[in-house]
């Protein structure tokens, strides 16, 4: 079987999904994000990274991360985010299903997805449509009609920050456009 290879570019910019284990939809739940969020601080404390862009939804989250200069190990951060949640919440009943023998074998939890898509940004276009991306995709799931509406996005900082208006990504939102990547 061929090694999986990822792009690495010290110091970039990258897009990332993250998956639930059989797309449970767990990610929203308070014991979760509570998780999620302390998992993310303790892993910035030694591994520092920039959040520009965020959105979760139940079963899945897009980020946008910045990482230092000299620094292209978005994977270590990952691994240990995904451990430190998977320990904290692997009680929960909404977690279903029996461990494998090849992710009891590799210490997996029926937590996580085992692998993460990532994609480095190549320019500032590219940037942009991400951004769109995460915003918009709690209106593609369905979950509500306006992007402002979803509580779970970075999309109510960057109105605050007067990057989009309140209204972007509303019922009717001639700017959205070609935001597919084929999740």
């Amino acid at each position: 079987m061929p090694e999986y290879r990822r792009t690495k570019i010290k110091g970039g910019t990258y897009f990332f999904t993250v998956v639930t284990f059989g797309r449970q939809p767990i990610l929203t739940h308070d014991q979760v994000r509570s998780a999620l969020r302390e998992a993310i601080q303790e892993v910035r404390q030694s591994m520092p990274f920039t959040i520009e862009a965020w959105v979760l939804l139940p079963d899945h989250l897009h980020t946008i991360w910045i990482l230092l200069e000299n620094d292209d190990n978005f994977a270590s951060r990952w691994a240990v985010i995904k451990r430190i949640v998977s320990k904290r919440c692997g009680s929960l009943e909404a977690i279903k299903g029996p461990v494998s023998d090849s992710r009891d074998k590799r210490g997996e939890s029926p937590f996580w997805q085992r692998r993460f898509w990532e994609h480095c940004l190549r320019d500032e276009r590219d940037l942009h449509r991400h951004l769109d991306y995460i915003h918009w995709n709690p209106v593609k799931h369905g979950y509500v009609k306006r992007v402002i509406d979803w509580p779970y996005s970075t999309f109510h900082r960057f109105v605050n920050n007067r990057i989009y208006p309140p209204d972007w990504g509303g019922i009717n939102d001639s700017e959205i456009t070609d935001l597919d990547f084929g999740e």
